[in-house]
């Protein structure tokens, strides 16, 4: 409790004032701190024996930005932007200093600050562009004011963080720090007042932005690169044109562009898509029957199974974090190999400047290769990353149930066998569950933690601490085939065959799924994936796909031999279109006698995404997913859906359940294929007027 509110506490050092904010957890700048933060900066305005300020948070953090629950109600007076400019105008030194974070409006406050200091370890950014917003309170005109066009450029537009380090170096902050509370940064206040030192209003300074206004051409080519990576999204647009309004308008009517920018973002469907994303991820990791006194087990040593590429990156994401790590694989050669992928994975993010030089060598020693599978007793995780093969899986737990001590998390890295059928072999089924990795493990943010019929909670709370701990983004789901997100990704390879046998070619498809956000359409995913994998699994279950098949038995297994839907030229990963794929589609769809038709761009789109939301639907009714959001959150962080997008679930809401049923229907019918017929979740909600995201947690099973 502060002396000026419940979170604000002022206090005297001599002739400096220390205004500490304490609003846990993170000290969201909502109406009580930004009141109490107004009240405190009027008293040490009008007391005479205050010379100057340090403004200040907690270890965890100076301020973690706006409150975002308060976005879409009325505002509450004072907003961020009057508190910023009282602060930037008052005739005393300011000093923000900096422990933790100082992110998004946090950040804007700090430059609203005279001087800026930060303490070893604390971050600094603008992530507002990863909620499909803009920084709203004048970060967007200050910050090119203080680090220069290019850099401001890159922080807004990306949303990344820097270190105080590097924040340090690019001048956003004045002096690095260290020593405990706010004694340092009183020093430095003390310091600012014994030199003399003048108020340096950022508002004022444009040293940064002469070049600029005199060759506007830089701006663009500051934000062309980032734009194209944006693919299409609205709020990193804004972002730029924010940026480019510091340097073409005086500051206040910067500001007021800033603010029209960040209105019209502020009502967009792409920002209340990504604000959903935000609170979905925060919910996706609650396990509704959890009970409250169950703790995490501690992991201190992990073992992986298998050193392929899935395997190597698993361990990859352990050692990052210092977690000791074993790899075992059945063959030396093959062990060798796999450490060595790993040892360059390290090598190339050196290279890149992700990693610093020294990291590689810190890492690789935490890593430790055998072909001993006894290795597993020593351990408090083991996770399987071998071949999807059912018996070869079943005769591994077998093993580990004799071998791992009492308490090892059992794990399955699977894409879509039976957790459950691996868990029956064992003594032990309480401690197995599925653990799902995405490739490259080392960099995809996606855990699937797949919940067996008997896995205990102790076991999920484990796997889902572990996860966090590695810094994924856990989705809790059940068991079936292919789990949430590869069982509805079949469904959209399913419509991606039919389409082709009944008229389009894969640039068709790939360029309608490409424009609606995703990186990749699935034609050239399964070129860069490998189109054997498929052809293999195919031929195990006894299935057809009659152009992936033809494609695979003319030995075009995609970018691995130069040649799959598409022609790859000397790189090897530039694709092209190829009259010969377009013969074999042609024949393959004269030998099933469909005669092929000019497919329209909009049917396309309705075909690779609205069975994929009918698929959902019937995986929320079964149990598989808790939460539509849950749905959401794997298909963003797994499978590449755009964020400004939603997920499918939240998109699904935004064209309307009753339209995705009508065409559901129509397509069912044309193609003769009941699966197609709208599941009868998605036909009640939308009977009802209602959307997906209207269900609470588990209801659709009900």
């Amino acid at each position: 409790m502060g002396n000026i509110n419940a979170v604000v506490d002022l206090q005297q050092d001599g002739e400096i004032a220390v205004i500490t904010m304490d609003n846990p957890p993170v000290n969201a700048l909502g109406h009580v701190l930004r009141e109490g933060l107004a009240a405190a900066f009027a008293r040490v305005a009008a007391d005479a024996a205050t010379r100057a300020v340090v403004l200040t948070g907690t270890t965890r953090a100076f301020s973690g930005g706006a409150d975002i629950t308060e976005f879409g109600k009325t505002p509450t007076e004072p907003n961020l932007r009057a508190v910023i400019a009282t602060i930037e105008a008052l005739p005393k030194p300011v000093v923000a200093a900096i422990r933790g974070v100082a992110l998004g409006g946090g950040l804007e406050l700090a430059l609203g600050c005279h001087y800026r200091v930060a303490w070893t370890g604390a971050r600094l950014g603008l992530p507002e562009v990863k909620l499909g917003l803009l920084p709203g309170a004048g970060g967007t005109q200050r910050l090119p004011r203080v680090i220069g066009i290019e850099k401001a450029m890159r922080l807004i537009l990306t949303g990344n963080f820097v270190s105080a380090e590097e924040a340090a170096a690019d001048g956003l902050v004045d002096r690095l720090m260290d020593g405990d509370g706010a004694a340092p940064a009183v020093a430095f206040a003390r310091e600012v007042l014994a030199k003399g030192l003048p108020l340096r209003q950022v508002r004022a300074r444009d040293e940064h932005l002469v070049a600029a206004r005199a060759d506007h051409s830089i701006i663009d080519r500051a934000a062309a690169p980032l734009l194209k990576r944006s693919r299409g999204a609205m709020a990193p647009r804004n972002c730029a044109a924010a940026v480019k309004a510091a340097v073409t308008m005086p500051f206040d009517e910067g500001l007021a562009e800033e603010r029209r920018l960040f209105n019209e973002l502020l009502v967009s469907d792409e920002s209340r898509a990504q604000r959903h994303l935000f609170f979905a991820e925060r919910e996706a990791a609650k396990v509704p029957d959890m009970p409250a006194d169950v703790k995490p087990a501690k992991i201190r040593r992990a073992v992986i199974l298998g050193a392929g590429t899935m395997g190597g990156g698993i361990a990859m994401n352990f050692a990052n974090v210092g977690i000791p790590v074993t790899v075992i694989e059945a063959e030396q050669a093959a062990l060798d190999r796999g450490l060595d992928r790993v040892a360059g994975n390290y090598r190339v993010a050196v290279q890149r400047g992700s990693l610093p030089a020294g990291a590689p060598e810190e890492r690789m020693a935490l890593i430790t290769g055998t072909t001993d599978f006894g290795a597993v007793a020593d351990c408090d995780i083991v996770i399987e990353a071998v071949f999807e093969d059912m018996a070869l899986k079943k005769k591994i737990f077998t093993d580990l149930d004799r071998l791992a001590k009492p308490g090892t998390l059992l794990a399955s890295n699977t894409s879509t066998l039976d957790i459950n059928e691996m868990a029956a072999v064992t003594k032990r089924p309480e401690d197995v569950l599925g653990m799902h990795f995405f490739s490259p493990a080392n960099v995809m943010k996606l855990l699937e933690i797949v919940r067996a019929a008997k896995t205990s909670h102790q076991s999920l709370a484990t796997a889902l601490a572990v996860g966090r701990t590695i810094g994924k983004v856990c989705a809790v789901v059940g068991v079936c085939d292919g789990f949430v997100g590869n069982r509805m990704l079949h469904q959209r390879g399913t419509e991606t065959e039919r389409l082709l046998l009944e008229g389009a070619l894969p640039q068709d498809i790939d360029a309608v799924v490409t424009r609606f956000g995703f990186p990749m359409g699935p034609c050239a995913m399964g070129d860069l994936a490998g189109l054997d994998v498929g052809w293999r699994i195919r031929q195990h279950r006894g299935t057809k796909a009659p152009v992936a098949d033809a494609l695979c038995e003319a030995g075009r297994f995609g970018q691995k031999t130069r040649a799959g839907y598409y022609a790859y030229g000397e790189d090897g990963r530039t694709p092209s279109p190829d009259s010969e794929v377009e013969r074999i589609i042609r024949e393959a769809s004269a030998a099933h006698q469909i005669t092929r038709r000019a497919i329209s761009a909009e049917e396309i789109e309705e075909r690779m995404f609205y069975p994929m939301i009918n698929e959902a639907a019937r995986i929320l009714a079964e149990g598989i997913a808790v939460r539509p959001g849950d749905i959401d959150i794997i298909w963003v962080n797994g499978y590449g859906w755009p964020t400004h997008r939603g997920g499918p679930m939240f998109y699904a809401d935004l064209v309307g359940l009753p339209k995705i049923a009508e065409r559901l229907n129509h397509y069912a019918q044309a193609v003769g294929d009941k699966r197609l017929a709208p599941a009868p979740l998605l036909e009640r909600l939308a009977r009802e007027g209602r959307g997906f995201l209207s269900l609470g947690v588990l209801e659709a099973t009900k």
